[in-house]
């Protein structure tokens, strides 16, 4: 069995032929979905998708960096009316997003960190976005961190120095699609990590793998992330999938 770890089947790119994607990931052995929240103008889509795959899809709850604008306090007030009213596997996706829009840095920040409260008030994982943001990112999560938060650093991307600052933390990287990119770095720095600290995703229908790179992505590419970290880390890709998909289940408390 294989998780994907975040993917966003439940977006209007899935509209059309949503029952077909799902089919081609679990022919594919990805059995598990974990859907991260953007805003509240998901919220209903990622429900629904859920309610119609309940033994695969499991929702998060989060407002995202790029969500956040003039609007927070309502944003994440209902974010917080949903994590007292039912389950969630985890807080996301939250964190830092420096690269579109810099004009609520602050709030950005603010927003971050009230949810990391939350995680800790609900016990669940979070799941981070950061992005030109790095270093701030992880600085913002250490005190969280010694308080007992866990989680995911999604798409990373960082250099190996970054890593070990996230490892150091007790955090998971999430590796999707561009470890598939020629030039993007990352080969080299899952050189350096053992697989113990990876789970794998797609950030469908975003980050496509190469050799489909352009167009849009959906999880039962999750196979082409796999063959690369095998192919980088000497290991076959039974075993990627076993260790990345424990790695997930324990970190989600998947059954």
């Amino acid at each position: 069995m294989i998780i994907d770890t975040h993917c966003h089947l439940y977006l209007p790119e899935f509209d059309n032929d949503r029952a077909a994607v799902m089919q081609r990931a679990l022919d594919n052995q990805v059995q598990q979905f974990l859907l991260p929240a953007i805003d509240s103008s998901v919220t209903s889509a990622m429900f629904k998708m859920e309610n119609d795959y309940p033994a695969n899809c499991f929702a998060m709850m989060g407002l995202h960096p790029c969500s956040v604008k003039a609007d927070v306090e309502k944003e994440l007030s209902l974010v917080y009316m949903w994590l007292q009213k039912r389950k969630f596997i985890a807080v996301g996706e939250i964190g830092l997003d420096f690269y579109w829009d810099t004009n609520f840095k602050e709030q950005q920040i603010q927003a971050f960190e009230q949810q990391m409260e939350w995680a800790l008030d609900f016990n669940l994982p979070i799941v981070i976005h950061t992005r030109e943001a790095m270093q701030q990112t992880i600085d913002c999560v250490k005190p969280f961190a010694q308080k007992g938060l866990k989680g995911v650093f999604h798409c990373f991307s960082g250099n190996a120095a970054q890593a070990k600052q996230i490892i150091d933390m007790q955090f998971l990287l999430g590796i999707g699609g561009v470890v598939t990119y020629k030039n993007a770095g990352l080969a080299e720095t899952l050189q350096q990590i053992d697989i113990k600290h990876i789970v794998v995703e797609t950030d469908a229908p975003y980050l496509t793998p190469v050799p489909f790179r352009g167009k849009r992505n959906e999880s039962a590419y999750l196979s082409y992330i796999i063959e690369r970290i095998a192919a980088i880390k000497n290991l076959s890709t039974t075993e990627i999938a076993t260790i990345t998909t424990a790695n997930a289940t324990k970190l989600f408390k998947l059954q």
